[in-house]
């Protein structure tokens, strides 16, 4: 047994480390189509990413279309809707989080993640049905018995923002029982924002975890912010493509300016 156990040992001395990085994945995931050529070169300034931030970026596109005269077109939603068409002919992805852009530029190899800018920041807070009718106030009345919470969850399967979200704000403190009693109270985990947005209506739930353009923009939410030491914040970044028109840069210095800012603050965008 000795001779096969040494041979083993000199095998893996001298096999070299094989790379697991972002990097050795690019182009293997299941959206990735090799035949598509990526041409956004076509006059328009064309944004392909997630729901949440594309309500405030349509209103500074407003603005923008106003002053220049170009055309803005803004896709949002579930990946699987629009990556045939991103990998075509996007000239700017967004991402909700940096790990939510790492995970999409897996698929989108035209861009690179090392030009993905942050230039968004917003926090993590509470929504409950129009007029909270169960008194939420904190993070801690998420913990008493009978309160039912819906936490939006990647589960491996899922590219969104609000991966491992609920944990991060429970777990905040370092205390196990807070954890447990939050999970308890977990009715629903929901695969992407809109999907837990609908879960109000089909699981009947009190609350949820996420970020603040969510209960502004929906009439049938409220908002309550987490105590400072519960908050958690995730970013909005950018990435342009190399073949992009030349407006899209235009469009993203425009998407920074004191006048965007504004705009994206109406919605919890801060900067």
């Amino acid at each position: 047994m000795r001779i096969p156990l040494l041979l083993s040992a000199l095998t893996l001395a001298v096999t070299p480390a094989i790379s697991d990085t972002i990097e050795a994945r690019l182009g293997t995931t299941e959206f990735h189509d090799a035949k598509i050529t990526h041409a956004p070169d076509d006059g328009v300034v064309r944004l392909f990413g997630a729901g949440g931030p594309h309500t405030a970026i349509a209103k500074v596109a407003e603005v923008w279309e106003g002053k220049t005269g170009n055309r803005v077109v803004i896709t949002a939603g579930p990946e699987h809707r629009w990556t045939s068409d991103a990998q075509e002919s996007a000239d700017i992805l967004w991402g909700t989080s940096q790990q939510s852009m790492a995970a999409f530029l897996l698929t989108y190899t035209s861009f690179k993640l090392d030009d993905a800018e942050p230039i968004y920041l917003r926090p993590t807070v509470i929504a409950v049905r129009a007029g909270n009718p169960k008194g939420i106030r904190g993070f801690d009345d998420l913990l008493a018995e009978g309160v039912r919470i819906v936490v939006t969850e990647g589960a491996g399967v899922y590219n969104t923002s609000g991966t491992g979200l609920w944990e991060d704000v429970a777990g905040r403190l370092g205390s196990l029982q807070d954890l447990r009693k939050f999970k308890g109270n977990i009715v629903s985990y929901a695969l992407g924002s809109g999907a837990s947005y609908r879960e109000f209506e089909r699981s009947n739930v009190d609350a949820w975890i996420t970020w603040p353009n969510w209960p502004t923009v929906k009439d049938d939410l409220e908002m309550v912010k987490l105590e400072p030491h519960r908050t958690v914040y995730r970013d909005l970044s950018v990435v342009l493509s190399s073949k992009a028109d030349p407006e899209a840069k235009q469009f993203l210095d425009f998407l920074v300016s004191a006048e965007a800012q504004y705009i994206m603050a109406s919605e919890g965008w801060e900067r």
